[in-house]
């Protein structure tokens, strides 16, 4: 408790909330009433679909309401005359925000980049936003991933780098929402700490969680029902106890009541059903394996609970006993399906379609996000989808879909849009949807993370009742009170020993380091932005602005060429990029041969249609001449020198720094109207998201995959319609990223035309010009060539 923390100063004051989603027709806030003081800490508690996230963003000011008053750091945001977008402006500026989702929230693909943008908006100096970097991913214990990509880290390591980026701005409220659902105990005990430090400071924080131990700390903890406050309380574990969504209350700890707690029986057999030997995976352009000879037995009708850091492999070993991801080395065998074996040679053998469609009928995966196994239109449809793949009849189906959904207590969203339902929700309609397929094998991923506690009494409820009936399930945790409840055993992937005290089955992840004891304030020294990488390549370190232009006359020059001669130039200049920019011949080939053969086929092609020439040979009825092939050559040859300068260029420029060096070039061009910066940032965002989205279809289809679907296994045809199926549901994710992209970018402070810092300072070094100078060299002895010819 801090009872000396607050002021007399009012941070936020609501007066009369009222927001809804639907026109009026509900009302996700109703009537609310709050006032929070400068430096106070308030939890804000509730069942799922409460309010808690609505009410969260209102005072955060990233949404207004329908009716009431608002007032945020002394700025009258929102009245009876509506929003006031100046008021909003200057509120949001001591405002930072942390979401329930910090993939959305990550606006770069680099680390230390997505952490300055804030400060950037805000027009800090170039040396204190260095300072800011440093201060706030030690805070998070992230220094050492600084120029790391966070859109490919776990969804732990995403939320450290989240909050990251909200202290770098030095906000007056913090507003964190489930900030702590996905981290592990280490990360929520540094987080905890740093709300800690920060309010220390005077520093006012708005959590919404559901852990109860995360309310030690609060001077006051509001607990929400159907979009109204129905108490609050001074901050302990026990002064407030939870409801269910149909407002319930819930007085014990939902762990307390399990079966297994009152002695139910665990039926475990000798007989094993999941066996794992030496397996190695190492994620592409990782420096080291993920998992590292990792060997593990599962015996029928175990409860395991899989452990570690953010970032262990955790998730990667549920998609590997899938068959959704491919290991380099070792081998799982599932129920006596060779899920993965090494071949003599030392290659991987790939799964046959017979054993790939036994582990769907074996495996049940509940994936970490649920939104994303969501596809159907409905509920009921959604977890019809496994046992219709299943080939039951319908009577079977409705009698697997009505055992599922009531199991989990949701049998009145059966005709509900998955789409709409609270990501508390989602996450049961998705159990749901796996029980239903009755797999003798359960993987859940997080399966209560960002519950309240009446739905994960649900789920642990579930777990107990399979558990009785032998079902073995692998639960990947971080709460370890529910793993001493569930669990038989604990395979811990980054511990020297098991909680048992059994030697451990897993190979340490890689290492993360606990920020626990250090203060937020004396935090950064030492971690200057150049001493992060010092082993990049000649191309890595030139100017973005030089490599875009050289890049692109290259490119361009690249189709003039007419004679063997300027060929041979253009060779030799190719080779010599290659060489400086580091990336790897086998790399390289990797990344262009499907394009590379693509175009070379095309040039090819002008052998069989160029007549001019000498005949040098018949094929049937088409000439083949020696202008013929020497223009196939050389069009083949332009292509792959296109081709390869291109993809060395992607391969040694990040998206920020291309989009910071298309900024730049293009503002001269601002003062006839080109609005640069706009321009800029839309170019970086679409390289940001658009990955994302690809991802987003991928776990759609891994989804369908995982539930029998026929996009793996099902013929040419069944295989379009199952992709066709994808469509609806990544528009939905386009619309949801895009909605919280917004959001995001509200939560930075940027605006259009605003005046901006930039972190990163380009800059002409001799390298750039001597760089520049062999292009335009290139550039003229084509020119001196051709006018010899």
């Amino acid at each position: 408790m801090n009872p000396d923390s607050a002021t007399n100063t009012i941070a936020v004051e609501l007066h009369d909330i009222r927001f809804t989603y639907d026109s009026g027709a509900t009302w996700a806030l109703d009537g609310v009433n709050l006032t929070v003081r400068q430096g106070e800490r308030v939890c804000l508690a509730g069942p799922n679909g409460s309010g808690k996230s609505t009410l969260s963003r209102i005072i955060a000011g990233l949404a207004a309401p329908d009716a009431g008053h608002v007032t945020l750091l002394g700025n009258n945001v929102f009245d009876d005359s509506g929003a006031h977008a100046d008021a909003y402006r200057s509120a949001r500026h001591g405002i930072g925000a942390v979401f329930q989702h910090p993939e959305d929230q990550i606006v770069t693909t680099i680390t230390e980049d997505d952490v300055a943008f804030g400060p950037e908006n805000l027009a800090i100096a170039h040396d204190d936003i260095d300072m800011r970097i440093a201060m706030s991913l030690d805070a998070v214990d992230m220094s050492g991933q600084r120029e790391a990509d966070p859109t490919r880290m776990s969804g732990g390591q995403q939320q450290r780098v989240a909050i990251a980026g909200m202290l770098a701005m030095n906000p007056e409220i913090l507003v964190l929402d489930e900030p702590t659902a996905m981290l592990d105990p280490q990360g929520r005990a540094d987080i905890m700490h740093i709300l800690d430090e920060l309010q220390q400071h005077g520093t006012t924080i708005i959590l919404v969680t559901h852990h109860r131990d995360e309310f030690v700390n609060a001077d006051r903890i509001i607990r929400l029902d159907n979009g109204r406050i129905v108490q609050s309380a001074r901050g302990n574990t026990t002064s407030i106890p939870e409801m269910d969504e149909s407002g319930t209350a819930q007085e014990d700890n939902p762990i307390a009541k399990s079966n297994i707690a009152n002695g139910a029986s665990k039926p475990t057999s000798a007989v094993p059903i999941i066996e794992i030997h030496n397996l190695i995976y190492q994620y592409p352009n990782s420096s080291k394996p993920v998992l590292d000879k990792l060997s593990i037995t599962i015996n029928e009708g175990e409860t395991v609970a899989i452990t570690g850091h953010n970032g262990a492999g955790k998730t990667t070993l549920a998609r590997l006993l899938c068959a959704l991801e491919q290991p380099q080395s070792g081998s799982i065998t599932v129920n006596t399906i060779p899920v993965a074996r090494q071949r003599a040679n030392g290659n991987m053998q790939s799964l046959k379609r017979a054993d790939r469609e036994k582990l769907r009928a074996t495996i049940g995966y509940v994936m970490q996000h649920p939104e994303r196994q969501l596809f159907a239109e409905t509920v009921a449809e959604d977890v019809a989808y496994g046992p219709r793949n299943q080939r039951l009849d319908e009577a079977q189906v409705d009698e697997h879909v009505s055992q599922a959904m009531a199991l989990l207590h949701i049998e009145h969203l059966a005709d509900r849009s998955p789409f709409d339902l609270s990501g508390g929700q989602q996450r049961l309609v998705a159990i749901a949807g796996v029980i239903a397929c009755q797999p003798r094998i359960l993987i859940m991923d997080e399966p209560t993370a960002g519950l309240d506690e009446a739905a994960t009494t649900r789920v642990h409820n579930l777990i107990q009742t399979l558990h009785a009936q032998g079902i073995t399930i692998l639960i990947i945790s971080h709460s370890q009170a529910e793993i001493d409840v569930l669990a038989d055993r604990t395979i811990a992937l980054d511990a020297d020993r098991n909680v048992g005290g059994k030697v451990r089955d897993a190979e340490p992840g890689s290492a993360v380091e606990s920020a626990g004891s250090k203060n937020l304030h004396t935090l950064g020294s030492g971690h200057a932005k150049g001493d992060v990488r010092e082993n990049r390549s000649f191309m890595e370190r030139l100017d973005p602005r030089v490599k875009m232009v050289g890049a692109l006359a290259v490119m361009f020059s690249a189709f003039a060429i007419r004679s063997f001669w300027q060929l041979l130039v253009a060779a030799l200049l190719t080779g010599m990029i290659v060489v400086i920019s580091g990336v790897g011949v086998k790399q390289l080939f990797r990344s262009v041969r499907v394009f590379l053969a693509l175009f070379v086929f095309c040039g090819l092609l002008n052998a069989f249609f160029v007549r001019s020439g000498n005949v040098l040979t018949n094929i049937g009825p088409i000439p083949i001449t020696d202008d013929g092939v020497r223009i196939a050559i050389l069009y083949a040859c332009r292509f792959v020198v296109v081709i390869v300068v291109g993809v060395v260029f992607l391969a040694t420029t990040t998206p920020t720094a291309i989009t910071d060096a298309f900024e730049a070039l293009l503002k001269p061009f601002a003062k006839i109207g080109v609005h640069a910066q706009e321009i800029a940032l839309v170019m970086s965002l679409a390289l940001r998201f658009l990955p994302t989205l690809g991802s987003e279809a991928k776990a759609i289809a891994d989804a369908q995959a995982a539930r029998g679907g026929s996009i793996e296994t099902g013929t040419f045809v069944q295989r379009i319609k199952a992709m066709v199926s994808i469509i609806i549901p990544v528009f939905a994710g386009a619309i949801r990223h895009a909605d919280n992209l917004s959001l995001a970018l509200d939560a930075r402070c940027y605006e259009e035309g605003i005046a901006r810092t930039h972190w990163r300072v380009m800059s002409i070094a001799k390298r750039d010009i001597a760089a520049g100078g062999v292009v335009v060299a290139y550039v003229a002895a084509l020119v001196l060539i051709a006018g010899l010819n």
